[in-house]
């Protein structure tokens, strides 16, 4: 299964682990704060100013899923 944009940031974080480091890289520090548990990546991502589409290319390499079509 592919990350997606519309996916809550907690729910990557807590299935697929190895993608922490991605979101600190991307200055995405707030993965183990209360707003991760609702925030879709999207959310998250725009409030931050990051750009959503190359952070969800990088989460899927992360997870070994380079299909990144279904975002």
């Amino acid at each position: 299964m592919a990350i997606t944009k519309d996916m809550p940031i907690g729910e990557i974080v807590q299935t697929y682990p190895q993608t922490v480091k991605v979101f600190l890289s991307h200055g995405l520090m707030c993965v183990g704060c209360a707003a991760a548990r609702f925030e879709n990546l999207e959310q998250g991502a725009t409030a931050h100013g990051i750009d959503v589409d190359t952070l969800v290319k990088d989460l899927n390499a992360a997870i070994g899923n380079g299909d990144d079509t279904q975002s």
